[in-house]
């Protein structure tokens, strides 16, 4: 076990109708004039957007709007949002969407508060030291940013993706309503299932630290999430089965299921970041396609923890050798992104990159990383377009 520091502020408002509180939360936080950041239509479709504005026009809280957040968000409408939020003297940001939306708005809150171009973040050339405040409402589960401090942004030019982390940028407050998932497509709602489960899976997959505590409830979260999941393939509208999807997605990445660990693998995430950046797929998507084929090459190295996800995670009957009962393991959590109708490679995912397309990605993961990273296994350039082709 190591030492560790749990950092949760944010005010998290839960259930039914709940965006109805916004102009309270945006007061209790000292906002006064509000960027509205979205993304594309789905907000405006199903009536929320109206109900955000009418809701501060009736508090007399001032506001501009900003949409356009698409997945993989990116750095030209960050550049956009800080350029109107200097000139509109906006001193709170309000993300009503999903991880993009919420991600473009930190981005913009950094390039607002401090000088210079927001991308060095990113870029790690810099450290931001400040980050306008921040609320949320939420209307996909999956990436966990109402929470978590971190952000991903993607730059057009040379299409790089790269996430940022600061205290600085966690939000004040989140209203989670499961009932504005509902409207979701069956897809991205499985997408988002995927990126929880992977946000707590980066943290569980380590060579350094453990704590029961810690172990029993990222084990306790990612089985409740397979089960909801499945769930929703049949019945998207159950609002018990959104509801646990939604608060898992919070706990999975506001650094609950890593406590007492060396702060996780990521070697997934990086990964795909290359992926998403090149191809624009959905992100959660993107993990699944790869997952399978980073276990199978890293799975010696970490084999105790492979094998207690396999009988503690995945129902595993503990029967055979500690390997074979960890590839059984592995099986089985691609035989559930099947059943939830997500990829397992990626020519399920629809993409089939070039030699030179996969040597530029493990290039661009490689230098994302300085060189090398990974917790259940140290991965080096070479090992990353290794895990690449395998996931053909």
């Amino acid at each position: 076990m190591f030492d560790f520091k749990y950092y949760t502020p944010t005010k998290v408002v839960f259930g039914r109708n709940t965006e109805a509180r916004v102009a309270e939360l945006i007061r209790e936080f000292g906002g006064s004039r509000v960027l509205i950041h979205y993304g594309g239509g789905s907000v405006v479709r199903s009536g929320l957007l109206k109900k955000v504005t009418d809701t501060l026009d009736k508090a007399g809280i001032p506001y501009v709007t900003l949409g356009g957040a698409v997945p993989n968000p990116r750095l030209s409408l960050v550049y956009k949002g800080i350029e109107l939020c200097k000139k509109e003297g906006v001193d709170f940001l309000l993300a009503v969407g999903g991880g993009s939306a919420i991600d473009s708005a930190k981005a913009i809150g950094y390039g607002v508060t401090n000088e210079g171009d927001v991308w060095d973040f990113y870029d790690y050339k810099r450290k931001a030291t400040a980050c306008l405040p921040l609320g949320v409402i939420l209307t996909l589960a999956a990436t966990g940013s109402e929470m978590s401090d971190s952000s991903v942004i993607t730059k057009e030019e040379g299409w790089i993706k790269r996430g940022y982390s600061s205290d600085f940028a966690r939000a004040k407050f989140a209203i989670m309503n499961p009932e504005l998932t509902m409207s979701l497509p069956d897809y991205q709602t499985a997408c988002g299932c995927a990126d929880i489960m992977m946000h707590t899976m980066e943290r569980y997959f380590t060579n350094g630290g453990n704590m029961e505590i810690t172990d029993s409830m990222a084990e306790g979260l990612l089985r409740t999430v397979m089960t909801n999941a499945e769930i929703l393939v049949k019945d998207p509208k159950n609002y018990d089965a959104r509801a646990e999807v939604m608060w898992a997605g919070s706990l999975s990445h506001n650094g609950l299921t890593g406590c007492g660990n060396d702060g996780g693998d990521w070697m997934t995430h990086k990964m795909e970041h290359e992926l998403g950046g090149l191809y624009d797929v959905a992100h959660g998507a993107g993990l699944a396609a790869i997952w399978g084929s980073w276990a199978r090459y890293v799975y010696r190295d970490c084999l105790p923890r492979f094998r207690r996800f396999a009988v503690n995670v995945m129902g595993v009957e503990p029967v055979g050798t500690d390997e074979e009962i960890a590839l059984r393991g592995i099986e089985a959590m691609e035989d559930f992104y099947r059943r939830i109708h997500m990829p397992t490679n990626l020519r399920e995912l629809g993409v089939n990159p070039t030699e030179a397309e996969f040597a530029d990605m493990a290039h661009k993961c490689a230098v994302g990383v300085n060189g090398a990273k990974g917790s259940a296994k140290l991965l080096h350039e070479a090992d990353m377009l290794a895990i690449y082709k395998a996931s053909m």
